[in-house]
């Protein structure tokens, strides 16, 4: 007789069963929980509010990386050894409304700007951006592409809930040729909405030809604004042999203690296109006016230097810079790493600057000839170097206002408010010629010029706003003030939270 297997006891089979139903209840709460957290944060991207913090490790707005352990940004998955990539952000869906080719123009921090407006302009008008090309034409002659300089993948990641980036134009499109064109300057998100979506919406791939300062710097929704400092901040990571080079340099930097950056903009080019030719020779003079009228797109030729300088519109010249620098304190063994290209009129106008503060150092000093030479000749790469250093600084000093000082200062707020001294050059050149004149001693001069920078150390505070003259007002990029708090709030946000 064949023998049946005996069926399981009956309370045997209620807890089977049981635990059958609680494994099925199990794994739909975890779904169910999945998807909820999926849907919130593209709630909280499309109203602009702060994401909830993730699970992953980030870096941090120095270049660096954050203090975040390993088992924070990874996870075991499979076999043991083996370990999951960190979360990516959830992917934004839209419909395309079409392409957009960006060209930037200008050097490394104007660049760096237009790219975030670029992006934001993107992600408003729900368009599918294509990497930005770099710009090559101009004095510097840089060829370096985007990938060069930053972080390709992190940037396409970092940035995938908000628009989507592609490295390159689909197949279909690559014959057709764009609609070329130049989107006026300082325009609200509304001039986009109603004079460029439509165009794109017909020829499907624009390309904007010039990129610097196109977007306003005030009355945009404060999502948008937020935007602008998330690529900012966040998904512009430089390439990694850069932020090797720069952490590097800032390590070496940090052993000595404390350190001072100078950004110290007497370059041949700033010279020829300002017209500021103060302590030059007249050969000097000469060779930079020669310059000046050698690129068409520098369109003021004819400039008077002196007139210029006491309104203020000169970079200092390392002599002024030196005075400076003595009047508010600082002590002779001041470590000093000096942030520019080469100084026109080489070591010898770097002479009183240096006897008055012995311990200077440059890249070219910090690293040695075999580190420096892939970046030779690549003066946007250089700059990368310069503006890391200059962010992680624990005093950060332009000797004018240009793209790299605003960018930097901003980027100085953003990271908790670390000092950068706003130099007023229109008063400093008064109070200089003074002093060299003879009508102010030394303590009257270096008191006043203490006064004169009480206020002017980055503090918080809002952008002043000119209506109507928007490069007479603060840049966005120098002040996003939208996107900071008090500076300890702000330090310990950057811990716990991405903006």
């Amino acid at each position: 007789m064949a023998k049946h297997k005996a069926s399981p006891p009956a309370a045997v089979r209620r807890r089977i069963g049981g635990a059958g139903a609680s494994a099925i209840r199990w794994a739909l709460r975890v779904a169910t929980s999945i998807v909820a957290w999926t849907l919130l944060l593209h709630l909280f991207t499309f109203l602009g509010i702060p994401r909830p913090p993730l699970p992953i490790a980030r870096p941090s707005c120095l270049g660096g990386r954050s203090n975040s352990t390993a088992a924070d940004s990874v996870v075991a998955a499979g076999d043991a050894g083996h370990l999951a990539l960190p979360a990516l952000p959830p992917r934004r869906l839209y419909k395309s409304n079409g392409y957009l080719l960006v060209s930037c123009n200008g050097g490394l921090n104007q660049m760096r700007a237009a790219i975030c407006d670029m992006v934001t302009v993107a992600r408003y008008l729900n368009l599918t951006m294509v990497i930005p090309e770099l710009d090559k034409q101009s004095f510097w002659a840089d060829p370096s592409d985007f990938g060069d300089i930053f972080d390709v993948n992190h940037f396409i990641d970092s940035l995938r809930n908000e628009v989507k980036i592609v490295k390159e134009l689909p197949q279909k499109f690559k014959e057709k040729v764009p609609l070329s064109m130049q989107p006026i300057s300082w325009s609200s998100e509304k001039y986009y909405l109603r004079q460029i979506l439509p165009l794109v919406r017909k020829h499907k791939v624009v390309r904007f030809s010039k990129t610097d300062s196109r977007l306003a710097n005030n009355g945009l929704p404060l999502k948008l604004q937020k935007l602008r400092c998330h690529v900012n901040y966040n998904a512009l990571r430089f390439a990694p042999s850069i932020e090797a080079l720069g952490n590097k340099m800032i390590s070496t930097l940090r052993r000595t203690g404390s350190f001072v950056v100078l950004h110290l903009r007497y370059e041949m080019d700033m010279l020829a296109f300002s017209g500021c030719t103060h302590g030059c020779s007249d050969e000097e003079t000469e060779e930079l006016t020669t310059m000046r009228y050698a690129y068409p797109w520098w369109k003021e030729k004819e400039i008077d230097s002196e007139k210029k300088r006491l309104e203020g519109l000169c970079p200092l010249t390392p002599e002024e810079t030196t005075l400076v620098l003595r009047a508010l304190g600082f002590p002779k063994d001041t470590r000093i790493y000096i942030a520019s290209g080469e100084i026109y009129g080489g070591e010898k106008r770097l002479a009183i600057l240096k006897t008055e503060f012995p311990n200077i150092v440059r890249k070219e000093i910090l690293l040695s000839d075999d580190e420096l030479r892939p970046f030779q000749k690549h003066s946007t790469q250089m700059a990368a170097l310069d503006y890391l250093v200059s962010v992680a600084s624990d005093i950060f000093i332009p000797s004018n206002d240009g793209n790299m000082a605003k960018v930097v200062e901003g980027h100085r707020r953003f990271t908790g408010f670390h000092r950068t001294i706003q130099l007023d050059r229109k008063k400093l050149v008064e109070l200089i010629d003074l002093f060299e004149d003879q009508e102010l001693s030394w303590e009257e001069f270096s008191v006043a010029v203490k006064e004169l920078h009480g206020g002017r150390m980055s503090q918080p505070t809002v952008r002043r706003i000119v209506p109507g003259q928007p490069k007479e007002e603060d840049y966005f990029y120098a002040n996003p003030h939208e996107c900071l708090g008090p500076a300890k709030k702000r330090r310990d946000r950057l811990k716990h939270m991405e903006i």
